[in-house]
C-alpha cells in the first residue's frame, strides 16, 4: 500500500502584519494551495474515488480558514490578484500580455471557487471531503506547540482541546494526528492513547529508516507511521527534488510592476534577471515526466521493501501541504495526475487508518526523542540559537499555570472564567513551535521573536492584574487581548488538568515516564 500524507499548517497570522510576513502568507497559501488541492480532491471524489490521502489540518490553520476577518481579507486578495493580472494583460509587450492573460484566468477561477465553496469558511469544505470519505483527517494540539518541551498539564490540555476543536468544526474527532514538527519523547504515546489517538506520524529516522510498517510504540496500542525519506525526498529535496526542474515556475522571481511571477526556474545558478519566461506547456510536460517517475519510484520501493520484510509493505510519503501550489506552482497538477496514475499502475492507495485497519503494522518499537527538523532531534526548538525562547516559554507556562490555579482556587468553577481562558490562549500562542523554527532557520526571525514576546506580554499583563487582586482590570485586559485575535472561542480553562497525574511525563527523566491524563 502507498499512503500520501499532507500536513497543513500556518501560524496565527490574522491582524499581525500583512507584508512581508503576516496575512499575505496566509492568502498566498490559500490561493495557491488550499483552493486548488481541495478542488482536486472534489473532482476525484466526483469520479467515485475514495480514501485518496491523509490530510492533516492544524487547529490554528482551521481557525484562520473560518475566521470572518480572514475570509474577507482573502476575498479582497483574490480580487486584487485579478486586477493585477488585468493590468498586466493591458501592457504593450507580449510577455506581460501573455502573463496577464494566464494569471487572469487563474484568478477568475480561484474567485469563482472561493465564492462557491468557501464563503462560509473552510469547515464546510473540509467536512464535505471527510463525509465523502475522500480523505482521512489528522488533527493536532491547539496552537502547534513543540510537545516534547511542553509542561505535561499544558500538553495534555492542548491535545484534548485540539481534538475537541476538530469535532466542533467538522463533527469528526480525528483518531490520527500529526504532532507538531513530528516531535516525540517517550511517554507521549500514553497521552495519545488517553486522548483517543490511535496513530501518529514520525520521521523516518525515528524508526531507524524501517518505515515499511506502522509500529506500536512502547507498551501502548498507539501506532507510529514513519515517513519514507527515500520516496519523499524524490519530490522535496533541496538538491534534486522535482520543484527545482528548469521548466517549473520560479517561486522567488517577481515582476515588480505587477507583483506576478513571470519566470521559470531556468537553472539553479541563473540570476533572476536572466531567467526565461514561464511556459505552461513546458511545465505540463515536466509534470507528466515527474508523475511517471514517482509512480515507478513507489513501485520499486514497494517491491524492495516487501522483499526485505517477507510480506506486503507500506510506503508513506509525507509533505507540507503548502508545497503543492504555494512553493511548487505545478504541485496541484502533479498531485491530481499522480492520484489517477497510481491505481492505473496497480498500486493500492490508502490512508493511514486504512493501513492500520488492513494490518500494515509490525512489532512494537522503543521510540526515542525525535522530530523531523534538522538533525532529526530537537535542536531547532531547543538549541542555543533559541535559548531565549526556551526560557521565555518556560516562564510563561509556569506563570500561566500558577495564576490559573489561583483563579480556580478562588472562584466558582461551575462558571467559565474568561480571564483563565485568555491566559491559556496567550500561553499557547507564546509556545507555538513556529517562532523557534523561524528563528533557527533565520526566516523572519525578528517577526517570530516579536510575536512570541507579544503573547508573553499579554499573559504577564493579565497575570499581574490577577496577582494584585485587580479583578476588573484583569477582565478588561483578557477581553481586549481576546478581541485582538479572537481564536479558539471554545477553549475552556476548567478542562485544564488540576495537576500532573502520577504517571505524568517527567522532563528530567523522560525515558522512565509517561504522559499525563487529559
Amino acid at each position: 500500500m502507498f499512503a500520501l500524507v499532507l500536513h497543513s499548517h500556518l501560524p496565527w497570522l490574522a491582524n499581525h502584519g500583512r507584508w512581508p510576513v503576516g496575512e499575505e502568507w496566509l492568502y498566498q497559501s490559500w490561493a495557491a494551495t488550499y483552493l486548488p488541492v481541495t478542488s482536486v480532491l472534489r473532482r476525484l471524489s466526483d469520479e467515485g474515488r475514495s480514501n485518496l490521502l491523509t490530510l492533516g489540518i492544524t487547529p490554528v490553520l482551521a481557525a484562520q480558514l473560518d475566521d470572518p476577518h480572514c475570509l474577507s481579507g482573502m476575498h479582497h486578495w483574490l480580487g486584487n490578484w485579478q486586477i493585477r493580472a488585468h493590468e498586466a494583460a493591458g501592457m504593450p509587450d507580449a510577455a506581460h500580455r501573455d502573463l496577464g492573460a494566464h494569471e487572469h484566468r487563474a484568478a477568475s477561477a480561484a474567485l469563482a471557487d472561493f465564492e462557491t465553496h468557501w464563503r462560509h469558511g473552510g469547515s464546510p469544505v473540509l467536512r464535505d471531503l471527510i463525509d465523502r470519505q475522500v480523505i482521512e483527517l489528522l488533527g493536532g494540539p491547539l496552537a502547534h506547540p513543540f510537545q516534547p518541551l511542553l509542561d505535561p498539564r499544558l500538553r495534555a490540555f492542548s491535545l484534548s482541546e485540539g481534538l475537541a476543536d476538530a469535532y466542533a468544526r467538522w463533527r469528526h474527532t480525528p483518531t490520527g494526528i500529526w504532532g507538531p514538527e513530528c516531535g516525540y519523547t517517550p511517554g507521549m504515546e500514553a497521552g495519545y492513547q488517553n486522548a483517543g489517538v490511535t496513530h501518529f506520524m514520525v520521521d523516518g529516522p525515528a524508526l531507524r529508516g524501517d518505515t515499511s510498517l506502522g509500529r506500536p510504540v512502547r507498551d501502548s496500542d498507539v501506532v507510529a507511521f514513519g515517513r519514507d525519506l527515500q520516496v519523499s525526498y524524490r519530490v522535496w529535496s533541496p538538491k534534486s527534488g522535482y520543484p527545482g526542474h528548469a521548466a517549473y515556475r520560479d517561486f522567488h522571481t517577481y515582476d515588480h510592476e505587477t507583483g506576478l511571477k513571470p519566470a521559470r526556474v531556468t537553472g539553479r545558478t541563473v540570476d533572476s534577471t536572466d531567467k526565461a519566461p514561464y511556459d505552461p506547456e513546458l511545465a505540463a510536460a515536466a509534470v507528466d515526466k515527474h508523475v511517471a517517475d514517482f509512480v515507478e519510484t513507489i513501485r520499486a520501493r514497494l517491491r524492495e521493501e516487501s522483499g526485505r520484510i517477507g510480506r506486503d509493505a507500506l510506503v508513506v510519503a509525507a509533505f507540507d501541504t503548502e508545497l503543492f501550489g504555494h512553493w511548487w506552482y505545478e504541485g496541484p497538477q502533479w498531485l491530481e495526475k499522480l492520484l489517477r496514475a497510481l491505481p492505473e499502475a496497480g498500486i493500492r492507495v490508502g490512508t493511514l487508518a486504512d493501513a492500520k485497519k488492513q494490518g500494515f503494522v509490525g512489532e512494537p518499537v522503543q521510540l526515542e526523542d525525535s522530530s523531523w527538523g534538522s538533525g532529526k532531534d530537537w535542536r531547532v526548538w531547543a538549541g542555543d540559537q533559541v535559548a531565549d525562547l526556551v526560557q521565555l516559554n518556560s516562564e510563561v507556562v509556569a506563570t500561566a499555570l500558577e495564576t490559573i490555579d489561583k483563579v480556580h482556587g478562588e472562584s466558582d468553577t461551575r462558571l467559565r472564567n474568561r480571564v483563565a481562558d485568555q491566559m491559556l490562549r496567550e500561553a499557547l500562542m507564546t509556545v507555538s513551535s513556529d517562532w523557534a523554527f523561524m528563528v533557527s532557520k533565520d526566516s523572519a526571525a525578528e517577526y517570530a521573536r516579536e510575536r512570541a514576546h507579544k503573547h508573553a506580554h499579554a499573559l504577564r499583563e493579565i497575570a499581574e492584574a490577577v496577582a494584585a487582586g485587580k479583578d476588573t482590570r484583569a477582565e478588561q485586559l483578557a477581553a481586549g487581548w481576546n478581541n485582538a485575535d479572537g481564536l479558539f472561542p471554545g477553549l475552556d480553562a476548567r478542562r485544564l488538568p488540576a495537576h500532573a497525574q502520577p504517571n505524568s511525563f517527567d522532563r528530567t527523566n523522560p525515558t522512565e515516564s509517561t504522559e499525563s491524563t487529559p
